[in-house]
């Protein structure tokens, strides 16, 4: 039962994208400054030093895939070295970048380049002196105004009017600080107000920033680890109590939160939620001892519950906090940042209409479902839950909230992906521009019976779905459309006639959809099967917009 969708169908007209000559003008992009995560003790904060972009520009040769089982090798040239390659940017250190920006007249330097806030220089041993001649004591406060500061000289010295902030783990929260504490503080040293974050920063994009918090229940000979990667007062920086001094204007050093209070909320007045996307880590083993502290259901570090602002765009991806297989230098981190960043549109999947089946008369029964996104050209998957990573989308409890939030069409989350325009950036086989992004959401639904505390097993079948199907979404343009008609086409898999790789786009199907608030909106029908699990009326709603 495959659809088309089209803006014109819906009595709209979309503004057609330009050429990649002009759509790509280097003089329109917006300065990118990175900022990587906690340090640790001094010897941490003198290695991070040592390097000119603080690790945030190393890559990696592992993937885990094989069906040897051992790691493959693949090459991935670090973030910073593919956005240079990909998206035109420089790299302008020239031996002090914080100088080199200095002394260059205002307007002047490249808008497209990419910056590394090295907070860190002031309490190095090597660099840092305060005057009594030793380095500080780091203090995030502190490095999030710097950060404010840093950010005016780049904007001042560019032209540019905002910045986009892409930030490791408790880097995270320094740009966090910065947009919702110190640009609303007025300066301490003038009485003048700031900007707020909101008129300097576009987009932050956060790697496995424990935006909720990191809670340990170490002991043994954890505490050893705890104290060389932390310091003796290192992981007071991620409780609460601390985290609402520094993310709150006003707020005194060791005041308690009132009630209500969530770390991993940002206020609407300090910055909108829709232009931060958070990248959570699924793999606990491959981080080491400290997997035993935190558990799981984790990255390693942070809890996969803790690792994303609310009402965020979000991803899983199986990597862990950092090292080797670590979120940054990981293909699936970077491919997320790019399309969040550069992306021309935006889709949305998620289930309307959720009518689950009653619990059985005795015991109860956990329903679940696991999501696997994909995007045509990428050897990764860009978005994955699963049960096997400790972080399935549990359907009872989200269709019962979002079912007594919203009314029976409340919409259960599945996936956000961000697609870029393949006019500019992909060809076909005869060396022609693709019309057309393409990918996949893989959906399989199953149970589990719970009796007295216990999962009970007499009935199961491990590892069979109770329901499973693969969506395939082609956005873009039609072959015999003008430039200005943006569609997209749906199908499920088991209703495709013929081979799927032939087949662009998907279907040829048409079918009108709404408009809502700027956004295209089109249910599409569950096949039969998905009926005893999810209900008669339950279907998958793709909603479509351009990605501003």
């Amino acid at each position: 039962m495959a659809r088309a969708l089209s803006w014109r169908d819906a009595g709209v007209v979309a503004d057609g994208l330009p050429a990649r000559e002009d759509a790509r003008d280097m003089a329109e992009r917006q300065p990118i400054v990175y900022l990587r995560g906690y340090a640790g003790p001094p010897s941490g904060v003198d290695k991070q030093t040592d390097d000119p972009f603080y690790g945030l520009n190393s890559g990696a040769t592992h993937i885990r895939v094989g069906g040897d089982e051992v790691p493959t090798f693949y090459q991935f040239e670090g973030p910073l070295l593919r956005l240079m390659n990909d998206e035109g940017y420089q790299l302008l250190v020239r031996g002090d970048q914080q100088a080199y920006l200095a002394s260059q007249d205002d307007g002047t330097v490249p808008p497209a380049s990419i910056w590394v806030h090295r907070f860190y220089d002031y309490a190095a041993s090597t660099f840092g002196t305060s005057v009594v001649g030793v380095p500080e004591e780091f203090d995030l406060e502190r490095a999030a105004e710097r950060l404010y500061d840093f950010v005016q000289l780049v904007r001042l010295k560019t032209g540019a009017p905002k910045v986009h902030l892409v930030a490791h783990s408790m880097g995270g929260l320094l740009a966090r600080c910065m947009i919702q504490k110190v640009s609303r503080t007025p300066d301490p040293a003038t009485g003048e107000p700031r900007r707020p974050g909101s008129e300097l920063v576009d987009r932050l994009f956060t790697y496995g920033t424990p935006h909720g918090g990191i809670s340990f229940d170490v002991g043994g000979g954890l505490v050893d680890w705890a104290m060389e990667t932390f310091g003796p007062n290192g992981s007071d920086m991620f409780v609460p109590e601390r985290m609402y001094a520094y993310l709150t204007p006003g707020a005194l050093e060791g005041a308690a939160p009132p009630a209500g209070w969530r770390a991993n909320e940002i206020p609407p007045e300090a910055f909108d939620v829709r232009r931060v996307f958070c990248l959570v880590g699924t793999n606990a083993a491959d981080y080491g001892l400290v997997e035993k502290a935190v558990g799981p259901r984790s990255d390693g570090l942070v809890h996969i519950d803790n690792a994303y602002v609310r009402q965020a765009h979000r991803a899983y991806v199986h990597r862990s906090h950092s090292g080797r297989y670590g979120l940054v230098n990981s293909e699936e981190g970077y491919q997320n940042l790019r399309r969040f960043l550069f992306g021309a549109y935006q889709v949305r999947v998620d289930l309307r209409g959720v009518e689950l089946p009653e619990q059985p008369p005795t015991g109860s029964r956990i329903r679940q479902a696991e999501v696997r996104l994909s995007v045509r050209g990428l050897p990764i998957v860009m978005h994955e839950q699963l049960a096997a990573h400790h972080c399935p989308v549990q359907l009872d409890l989200e269709a019962d909230r979002h079912v007594r939030e919203d009314g029976p069409d409340g919409l259960v989350p599945l996936a956000t992906t961000f697609l870029l325009d393949p006019a500019q950036f992909h060809r076909d086989n005869r060396g022609q521009p693709l019309r057309r992004s393409r990918y996949s959401l893989a959906l399989r639904v199953f149970h589990l019976d719970e009796k007295h505390g216990q999962f009970f097993w007499q009935d199961h079948l491990e590892q069979m779905a109770d329901w499973e199907e693969n969506l395939i979404v082609d956005v873009g343009r039609h072959d015999d459309e003008p430039e200005t008609m943006l569609q997209a086409w749906a199908a499920w898999q088991s209703e495709v006639q013929g081979i799927i790789e032939d087949l662009d786009p998907i279907s040829g199907d048409a079918c009108r959809f709404t408009v809502d608030g700027g956004e295209l909106r089109a249910d599409i029908p569950l096949p039969e099967g998905a009926q005893p699990h999810l209900g008669a009326r339950a279907r998958l709603c793709l909603t479509v917009a351009r990605h501003e």
